[in-house]
This record gives structure tokens, sequence and C-alpha cells, in this order.
């Protein structure tokens, strides 16, 4: 019974089902693998997700002829109880938290604030951008381009998907030997390409056969991308803050699919199916080429372990968790001939004050002595401030000891803390 506006709005909520589920299952990867493991897990996992689209739309096609589309939506919602019995079943171990949880609206703040300051984050956003923008076209015109072109129907339609699936899988094997030979920067734009020469392909083909060659070479590139984008994310990203992350990379991954399939569906109405294939493959040429001085290799080295080692602050009566604004202020001595350098560190350490809870942030120079600079930065609360303590990472003490290494005395920088009075 239904209808086009009851499938726009249907398919408007199986997004928003996805959108709630997604980031949660990516995030929990991380708990059930060790470190070294993660790239291997997310390459299994995309092998599960791509088997299913194998097997599923080659079995809806079948189906669909023989009964109809009633009972393939049917076995679908059937497929989801076995999902959520599973869930239920599975006995989470519990993290053990020293400090208030954040409430939903503050924490979905924290990590807006963490992907704007986060130069990792940046780049993998951009890397994804450029790609699903340009390779939204061929998700986005096969179904025209098996209707209309290659005159097939629903089996013809999910001989197509179930190839893009089984050159997932391909993919997905053989990721852990590209990565041998290949970083993640080169194998996206390797992948890219071989998109980019696909889309290109299908704009000029009327072959079933020499197009399931394509969709199956799709199928690898994909997964490549995908697969590096989200270890990426997964990578750059501290537990605390990890699906939060992961749910930003999923609107910018299913915003650019939707924005560059509403303009791929434009042209190909304006022009014609095969102008809109051949633009996309140009487009995703030239985003190979604007990405290149992006790399992902800095995000993926991070150690976003807890460090631990930023000692709590020192208080003769402990504030209220609200009391705030707070003011910290540190003060260093350095060495002139070091200043420049000490100034590019400080920068670096500015963006890691505000990721993680600052909202403002500065340094001032002592005009009677000039070796010696303070820096402030203030956080909303004391609670947020002790936040801070806990989201310090391994990276950022490496980061902390550098500018230390270059002080002009042996003793640590001083520390202070004041809060707003009331």
């Amino acid at each position: 019974m239904v209808t086009p506006s009851a499938l726009i709005i249907f398919t408007f909520l199986l997004g928003c089902g996805v959108a709630f589920n997604a980031p949660a299952w990516q995030a929990i990867t991380p708990e059930l693998v060790p470190p070294k493991q993660l790239t291997a897990a997310v390459a299994l996992n995309s092998i599960g997700i791509n088997v299913s689209r194998a097997i599923g739309p080659a079995m809806g096609g079948v189906l669909i002829v023989l009964y109809g589309p009633a009972l393939v939506f049917a076995l679908n919602s059937l497929t989801f109880v076995v999902i959520i019995w599973v869930l239920f079943r599975w006995k989470h171990e519990p993290v053990i938290a020293t400090l208030p949880s954040e409430r939903f609206f503050h924490a979905l703040r924290s990590g807006l604030r963490y992907a704007r300051h986060s130069r990792s984050i940046h780049i993998i956003l951009i890397r994804a951008m450029a790609f699903f923008i340009s390779a939204s076209a061929i998700w986005a015109l096969l179904p025209l381009l098996a209707k209309t072109v290659l005159h097939q129907g629903a089996i013809g339609f999910g001989l197509l998907l179930g190839a893009v699936g089984l050159g997932a899988i391909i993919g997905a094997t053989g990721l852990p030997r590209l990565r041998k030979g290949l970083n993640s920067d080169k194998l996206i734009m390797v992948a890219s390409a071989l998109i980019a020469v696909c889309a290109f392909g299908l704009a000029f083909t009327q072959n079933i056969f020499f197009a399931l060659v394509l969709m199956f070479l799709t199928g690898m590139a994909w997964i490549v991308v995908l697969s590096s984008l989200n270890v990426a994310a997964q990578k750059a990203a501290p537990s605390w803050v990890r699906a939060r992350v992961l749910s930003i990379f999923l609107v910018v991954f299913f915003g650019s699919m939707a924005f560059g399939s509403a303009i791929w569906g434009q042209l190909a109405s304006v022009l014609s199916i095969s102008d809109a294939l051949i633009i996309a493959a140009a487009t995703q040429f030239i985003g190979i080429v604007v990405t290149a001085g992006f790399h992902l290799k800095k995000g993926e080295s991070s150690d976003n372990a807890p460090s631990g080692r930023w000692p709590s602050p020192m208080v003769t009566e402990e504030p209220e968790p609200d009391q705030g604004p707070v003011l910290i202020t540190i003060e260093y001595h350095i060495r002139l001939d070091k200043k420049a350098q000490f100034i590019v560190l400080m920068r670096e350490l500015s963006r890691v004050r505000k990721r993680d809870g600052a909202f403002f942030w500065s340094m001032f120079s002592d005009v009677a002595n000039p070796n010696r600079i303070i820096e402030t930065f203030m956080t909303e609360s004391w609670l947020e401030h002790l936040r801070q303590h806990d989201r310090s990472t391994n990276t950022d003490f490496i980061l902390q000891k550098k500018i230390s290494d270059i002080s002009a005395t042996t003793s640590p920088p001083r520390v202070a803390h004041f809060v707003g009075l009331r």
C-alpha cells in the first residue's frame, strides 16, 4: 500500500534508526579487541555487513518476483528481533567513573567542541566529504541505470548490489595485506581513483556483465575507503568521546551522500545519466588532488589512552561542582632562544585545552621579564576542569613534556586555580 510520500517518510525514519544505532555499534569495537587488532576488527565487521549486502539483495530480488515485496520486508523486520535478543544478553563491562556523568545536551556540546578543535578530526571529515559526495553518484543513479540503460528488473538490480557486496568482501579480506604496502592516505587515493574509473565506465556501458564487473570493483574500492576512514575516526578520539566523534563522522558521511545524491539526480534529469556519472568521475579526481595534503597518519599514531599524569588541583576547600567559571594560570620560564619553538608548541596545546573543555585560552609575556610566560584558560565550572584532568591523554602528556624540556628552570611550571565568587 506504499505511496511515494510514505516511501520517503519511512526511508527518513530508517535513516534516523541508523543514526541512533551506528555510532554506538561502531564505538564498542575497541572494547572488544586490543588496539593492534582494531583495523582487522573493523574490516571483519565490514565483511559481515557486506556478506549481508551480497546475499540480501539477491535473495530479495528472487523473493519479490516469487512472492512480492510484502514478505521480503516482513522477513527483514523479523531479523532485527535476533539483534535485539543478542544485545539484551550482552554483559557489558561497566565503566567505573570518578566524576558524575555528563548530561545529554552538555555531552552533545562537548562532543562538537572536541571535533571543532581537533585537527585530526578535521582531516578525516574533509577527506570523507571529498570522497562521498562524488562517490554517491553511483549509488544514486544505479537504480535508474539498471532500469533504463541496462533494462534490468528486480533480480538484475539485486545482482548489481550483490556484486558490490562481493567486491566489498574481497576488499575487506585483502585490506590487512594492502596496509602492509600502503598507508591509509595512499590507500584512500588509489581506491578513490578506482571509484572514479568505475563511474566513468558505468557512464558508457550498456552490458549487464560489464556493469557487474564495475560494481564488483566499486565494492572493493568503497570498503577500502570506508574502513580506512572509520579506523582513522576510531583512533583519533579517546574513549570518552569516541561515539560522539563517530556520530559526527556519520553525519558527514550520510550528509555528503544525501547532498551528492540530490546533485547527481538533478544533473541526470537535466543532462543524462551518462553525463552525470562522467562529471562525478571528474569531481572525484579533483577531490583526490585537493585533499592530497591532508594526511591521516598523525591522528592514527596518537595514543589517546588516559595518561593519569595530570595531578589533581591542590585545594584547601573543594569548590562545588557547578561553581565557576574557573580560571587556571600556568607560569613558564623559558629560554629566549627557544621562544619561537615554545609558541608553536603552545598553539598546539591551546587546541588541546579548548578540545577538552576550555572556552577561553590565551598566553601573556611579562614586559619586565621576557622569558616569563603566563598561560591562562577558563572552564565553565569546577567539574568541567576536573574532567579536563580525566581527559588528558598520553599524546597530550608528550606535548607537555616537550614544552617542559625547553624550560629555563628544572622546577615544574607553577599552576594556580581561581574560582568565580558567588
